[in-house]
């Protein structure tokens, strides 16, 4: 990897997310936006409790590590699960380059950071669309990334949330300027250019990119809307 997570999460860039990929086919998808210049592929984790659906594990992340890597790119984990610091390490090991958490998931946010930081992780806390941007305020320091969601979590295909792009300038302002700002849900080209006027800089794309004939292209279409690296 020529930059380090930490470089690329601070550039502009697009985050083409597995949940929507076809699983028999994932390296050959995971390749096509690779190509195209992804830098950043965002895994959605999901245990049946913090949302409904079960999704994937380390195992996946595991699988996809090499190959990712290969391509300079770093793997975004995004765990909507119960109590995060009981599993962070695993995704760490498995070749997470980047582990999220939810503010709602845990009591212990302080705590499930530290140890993302310890296993040499960055370090993502997200909000839900009715949390507000100030639960952010006493992390932010601890922070590399701050996810907005702007869909509720748990389900790929969702419309965007039109009042997110008054919270993400309101999260923008709580975590500053060294910090990646990422939404997640509903992106595509014209709601990530109007996320990014807002002060977002990681735009994550499901549905968008890897339901289109062409994922490579789809995520040419969303990286030319932001002026992505």
């Amino acid at each position: 990897m020529s930059a380090s997570p930490r470089e690329l999460l601070r550039g502009m860039r697009v985050a083409p997310s597995i949940l929507s990929a076809d699983f028999g086919r994932l390296h050959e998808q995971v390749g096509e936006v690779l190509q195209a210049g992804a830098r950043v592929i965002h895994v959605d984790v999901m245990d049946g409790h913090f949302v409904p659906p079960i999704t994937v594990g380390p195992l996946i992340v595991a699988g996809l590590a090499e190959q990712v890597r290969q391509a300079g790119a770093m793997i975004d984990v995004h765990l909507m699960i119960e109590r995060p610091e009981r599993q962070v390490a695993e995704f760490v090991r498995a070749g997470a380059h980047s582990v999220t958490f939810h503010a709602e998931a845990t009591p212990h946010l302080a705590y499930a950071a530290d140890l993302i930081r310890g296993d040499g992780a960055c370090v993502g806390v997200a909000i839900n669309p009715a949390t507000p941007a100030a639960a952010l305020g006493e992390i932010a320091s601890a922070l590399d990334l701050a996810l907005c969601m702007t869909v509720n979590p748990g389900w790929a295909g969702q419309a965007f949330i039109e009042h997110s792009i008054e919270k993400i300038a309101r999260v923008r302002a709580i975590v500053g300027d060294g910090v990646a700002v990422e939404v997640d849900g509903g992106i595509e080209p014209d709601t990530a250019a109007r996320s990014q006027r807002a002060g977002a800089n990681v735009f994550v794309a499901g549905s968008a990119i890897f339901d289109a004939p062409q994922p490579g292209e789809a995520y040419r279409e969303i990286a030319r809307a932001v002026g992505a690296e």
